[in-house]
């Protein structure tokens, strides 16, 4: 059933890629500013990853990179349901040979639905120490900073419209001033930091592996290491219950028809 779980990542990797396909083909690239245009582009290689290593049984894309674009994705389509302003349909655009689903709908709508079914229903689970909560918090004020530093060097570069250099409208620091700017950065460091901790305990909760989970057993590229290098300080050894739950109860190398 891995290779079903291959299929859908193909999917997913294609609304992502194709979503942002403006971005990464330099029509406009300007877009690379926005952060849905950022975490679909990471996510759309990151599910090219895991497609192969669907496909070939080989190992699949760590568990921090996958989880915090999961995170990151997710919020994406809560904010662009919640926050932003709707897209003035006479704005769409639409691939020439996609006429029908138009690309603001795949990176904001789409893509998010489909990467959290592959997370519910095709990623292995009991992988994310909670430590990784606070480590998936390091990409939010790494990219504050770039659109803020941006601003000050190109003032007029876009993405907006009448070339305003802030992406959205909560990370205006013409509109809002520091002190605005400043209490939207604890809102949304706060979000992050609970919509992760709620991923990590929905990993815990789900079973380890179904019959549908995308990997062999031993290739889920359990929590190994943080971004930094090291070792994760808390969680499941996912690793070792992998390891031995590739061998038979008498020392033996499963049968086939164990894999799944």
């Amino acid at each position: 059933m891995r290779y079903v779980a291959g299929v859908f990542r193909l999917v997913i990797a294609f609304f992502c890629l194709a979503g942002t396909s403006e971005t990464w083909s330099f029509a406009k690239p300007a877009n690379f500013v926005y952060f849905t245009h950022q975490t679909n582009l990471l996510l759309g290689i990151t599910m090219l990853w895991a497609a192969i290593a669907s496909f070939t049984g080989t190992k699949q894309p760590p568990a921090w990179l996958k989880g915090m674009l999961t995170l990151n994705i997710l919020i994406t389509g809560i904010v662009a349901a919640a926050i932003l302003p709707p897209t003035d349909p006479a704005e769409f655009v639409f691939l020439s040979w996609l006429p029908g689903i138009p690309l603001v709908r795949m990176v904001h709508v789409i893509a998010p639905i489909l990467a959290t079914v592959d997370f519910l229903v095709f990623d292995e689970h009991k992988r994310y120490p909670w430590s990784y909560a606070f480590w998936w918090l390091l990409y939010f004020p790494v990219y504050l900073a770039f659109v803020l530093v941006r601003a000050q060097i190109w003032p007029n570069s876009g993405p907006e419209k009448g070339g305003d250099p802030y992406p959205y409208g909560f990370v205006n620091l013409r509109e809002l001033g520091w002190a605005g700017l400043g209490k939207n950065i604890v809102i949304y460091m706060a979000a992050f930091c609970i919509a992760g901790l709620l991923l990590c305990l929905i990993d815990h909760v789900l079973p380890r592996r179904t019959p549908l989970t995308g990997c062999l057993p031993g290739t889920s590229g359990s929590r190994g290491t943080l971004p930094d290098g090291s070792a994760p300080a808390d969680g499941d050894d996912g690793a070792a219950a992998d390891g031995a739950g590739a061998r038979a109860h008498d020392g033996t190398a499963p049968h086939s028809s164990n894999m799944v």
